[in-house]
């Protein structure tokens, strides 16, 4: 081993799931402050590196050579550190080994050459962007870094100034409309902010939603149906959390409870009131099934005239223009363009992309594969049916909430075919779980559970009073406490867990991803770098390899947004999303007594944590909103106990708000 040899340190952040991969030398100090840990050590200059969590003591660990070995050691921390899974004072790093801090789990890899090292990790992702008609894998798809919005004849050239002449769009000869309010997505944002402008008094007609398809929960049911959550399963939803219903009352538990009650089912109703009022401590969480969620909007979008608001269009592009309001660029059809003109402009993207690890990635475009391997996100139902017909061998890839819907379906399927058999392949054991003040989550098998993805006190609780005064830099760091993967509190996918390392079906494994290839019989091979077999490189073989890391909703990921944000130098938060204001504005974007409003994934890191929960967009309509009211937006009124008694007399009627 070279003196001081470089060392590549892999981590994720416990609030996105972002990689992180930098190449250091030691000795390396771990801490929550700065300034707290040492400059030098021994005579040489230390680099510290800054990891923002409350369980991160203000100097941690201190990672070093003596001599050829690598040692960490514990600098008198509160929650100590653990290697591979162990807690210790003072350990021995060998080449591959993960150093456990608070919530951040860091993989020790030690670089011999000068060459740049190619160095995979289960937990690094890529981006596979998909067609949002056909949900399958867009060919067409450019990064923000090779195109924007504005690469083709389509927006003219006038969007490149920083305001636009009304007269100029005029002079393209394409069709120009104009509205008080737009809202750009159409999706499940769009739809709140537009249930609740009709609540609030402004007609049907002052709102439009541009979006690419025209039920606002189409693409949130195809990624449920894809990821293994029929219609009849249940969400990871509150109950009260009701995006048909801002008053939350009856809540799905009460509506639940009372078809039940009218089919006769007397025991069945009263287990999803007990559900309810004895959660989490004596029952389960109660949550919705997606069929009564869907069915539910279906009823309110034709209540507040969902099909007049709604219109189909792709946005192309977004400026100021000179009377302060907004231009939207968008294509009907191929070759088919016009614009809206708005004052108040609403976005909610969500999700522009499904994150797929690049190993994946360069096996499919390798092999051209798209069978084998696959994203859990995308349609593969033949998996399935193919196990069931002839057994064989799954790896997933990732922990979260849809690896374990994936794990209960691949269980349904054994009951068919018993010959069906799960590895998991995660990065790193989990020996404890995230921890907040006297809270700490639970682990079971490497599992983190928690019954929503954060903390419930997130959604209207002490926490989100907390985050919402927090500065931009104690975001982060509570973010990152509360943060990380986690899956539902659910008894059954931890009996089904615990069945199957019993049974030896489900088989966990740890280890660095190297590379996957297909053998001569099509199947894949993972070469990993096994932990618990003396670092050794092994294989393992499957039929198919399910990739269930997430979605990504970095700005730089939707190429209108990115466009945006370039354009206009707009600020981005710590996790590379849209710096919001409390009330969710982006005040940069405010032109004149125009108004610019985003919510959803995309504001993840600002006021509010579960920005992308059905709560967390009727939060972020809420206050948007309720700025509109004070800032004398046209037909925008303020709701008091009187008129919101009678709109909700109105939706329990089923109404027109007006």
């Amino acid at each position: 081993m070279s003196n001081n040899p470089e060392i590549q340190l892999s981590l994720e952040d416990p609030a996105t799931g972002e990689r992180r991969t930098p190449r250091l030398r030691a000795p390396i100090a771990f801490g929550r402050e700065f300034a707290r840990m040492p400059a030098e050590h021994n005579g040489e200059r230390v680099t510290r590196m800054v990891l923002d969590s409350k369980e991160v003591s203000r100097d941690h660990a201190l990672l070093e050579w003596e001599g050829n070995q690598l040692f960490v050691t514990d600098q008198a921390s509160v929650n100590g550190i653990y290697v591979n899974g162990q807690r210790q004072k003072r350990s021995a790093i060998a080449n591959g080994d993960t150093l456990q801090i608070g919530p951040y789990a860091i993989t020790i890899t030690f670089v011999v050459s000068s060459t740049p090292a190619v160095n995979i990790n289960i937990n690094q992702t890529s981006r596979i962007h998909f067609n949002p008609n056909t949900n399958l894998p867009d060919p067409n798809w450019r990064s923000p870094q090779q195109a924007t919005p504005l690469g083709s004849s389509f927006p003219p050239p006038i969007f490149r100034e920083q305001q636009i002449p009304l007269p100029a769009i005029h002079a393209t000869g394409l069709p120009v409309d104009e509205c008080d309010f737009l809202a750009v997505g159409a999706g499940l944002g769009s739809f709140i902010w537009a249930d609740l402008l009709r609540i609030c008094g402004v007609k049907s007609g002052k709102i439009i939603a541009l979006g690419l398809e025209k039920e606002p929960y189409a693409r949130y049911k195809r990624l449920c149906l894809n990821s293994q959550i029929p219609l009849y399963e249940r969400l990871r939803s509150n109950s009260d959390s009701c995006p048909d219903n801002i008053w939350g009352y009856p809540s799905y538990a009460w509506r639940e409870a009372w078809h039940d009650l009218t089919k006769g089912k007397l025991n069945q109703s009263f287990r999803y009131l007990w559900q309810v009022f004895a959660e989490p401590t004596y029952a389960e969480t109660y949550t919705p099934r997606a069929g009564n969620v869907f069915d539910s909007i279906d009823r309110e979008a034709r209540r507040i005239g969902w099909e007049q608001i709604y219109r189909y269009g792709r946005v192309r592009g977004i400026r100021k223009t000179d009377d302060g309001r907004y231009c939207v660029a968008y294509s009907r059809a191929p070759g088919n363009h016009a614009f809206l003109v708005t004052r108040y402009l609403h976005l909610a993207t969500g999700y522009p992309a499904i994150q797929f690890l690049p190993d994946l990635q360069t096996y499919r475009e390798k092999y051209q594969d798209f069978k084998s391997v696959v994203n859990a996100y995308e349609e593969h139902d033949h998996v399935y049916e193919q196990l069931e017909r002839q057994g064989g061998t799954v790896l997933i890839r990732g922990r979260g909430i849809v690896a374990s819907r994936v794990v209960q379906r691949l269980y349904e399927a054994r009951k068919k075919n018993p010959n069906i058999s799960v590895l998991h392949l995660m990065r790193s054991p989990k020996p404890m779980g995230n921890k907040f003040g006297k809270a700490q989550r639970l682990v079971k098998n490497h599992y983190e559970f928690q019954p929503f993805n954060w903390p419930k006190a997130c959604w209207s609780g002490e926490l989100r009073v907390m985050l919402e005064k927090a500065s931009p830099e104690e975001r982060k760091t509570l973010l990152a406490d509360w943060g990380g993967t986690t899956t539902a509190d659910r008894g059954d996918w931890q009996r089904i867990i615990e069945q199957g390392r019993n049974e030896r079906w489900y088989d966990i494994r740890f280890g660095e991803v190297k590379n996957v290839e297909r053998d001569a019989n099509g199947r894949t091979i993972t070469h990993i770098q096994e932990k618990d077999f003396g670092h050794m490189t092994l294989t393992l073989d499957a039929d198919f390899i399910i990739d269930a890391t997430g979605l990504d909703a970095k700005v730089e990921a939707s190429p209108l947004l990115d466009d945006l944000v370039r354009h206009y130098h707009l600020p981005l938060n710590s996790l590379g999303r849209f710096a919001v204001a409390n009330n969710f504005e982006l005040v940069e974007m405010r032109n004149g007594k125009g108004q610019m409003y985003a919510a959803g994934a995309i504001t993840l890191g600002g006021p509010y944590a579960a920005v992308d929960s059905f709560l967390g967009l009727q939060f972020a309509a809420l206050t948007a909103v309720d700025a509109l009211a004070k800032s004398r937006a046209p037909g925008v009124k303020r709701l008091n106990v009187l008129t919101s008694f009678g709109q909700w007399l109105k939706w329990v009627f089923n109404q027109s708000p007006s």
